[in-house]
């Protein structure tokens, strides 16, 4: 994972926008389909986009405690009841969050790793945009976080010297043409097929 530090920011409202926007097109009758992410059906899935969003926006406020210090593979993520409401807004305040100039200084805490601000902003920001594309593809639905936000998951994604924490994220990388679209190779990446479908 590369996690070189720049002096530009990204900004994450697009893809929490974006995400947002999957939403209201997911029906009850879809909460128990599969998802690129084998471990998770689309309820595990939006339930671990609400716990990111949480995490990531504490980690930007410098917010410390449980949603910054637990890791999110400790166990299967529950979905909030009132998710439909709830999450739009986590988005929001995600994005918000990151906005201020402050959550890109100094360390910072996500999935109880310690790392700096500028790092974990763009984590939070590939998270939203892989598992957005997660998220479209298991209920049917086109998706484009922007070209911008493509770019900085691909560049999360690549290998670096130490692969450990990228190798606690992600699986192993899927071959992907270097003509592809840039989000299919951040998503090639990340160890997902861009050619999934529900029942692959």
């Amino acid at each position: 994972m590369n996690t070189s530090d720049t002096t530009a920011v990204p900004d994450l409202t697009p893809a929490a926008r974006t995400v947002a926007r999957l939403l209201d097109a997911i029906g009850d009758e879809q909460l128990g389909a599969p998802t690129p992410c084998p471990d998770y059906s689309v309820r595990e899935l939006l339930a671990h986009i609400d716990g990111l969003s949480l995490a990531f926006r504490d980690a930007a406020r410098k917010d410390f405690g449980p949603t910054t210090g637990t890791d999110p593979g400790s166990s299967l993520p529950v979905l909030d009841e009132k998710w439909r409401t709830v999450l739009p807004q986590r988005l929001d305040e995600l994005a918000e969050a990151w906005r201020q100039p402050s959550a890109w200084d100094g360390m910072t805490q996500a999935g109880g790793v310690d790392l700096p601000g500028q790092v974990a902003g763009r984590v939070a920001l590939n998270e939203l945009v892989i598992h957005g594309w997660d998220l479209a593809r298991a209920t049917g639905q086109e998706y484009d976080p922007g070209e911008a936000s493509a770019a900085v998951s691909y560049e999360m994604v690549q290998p670096s010297d130490d692969d450990s924490l990228r190798d606690s994220i992600f699986g192993p990388p899927v071959a992907v043409p270097d003509d592809a679209p840039l989000l299919d190779r951040a998503v090639g990446m990340s160890g997902r097929r861009p050619d999934w479908r529900p029942g692959d």
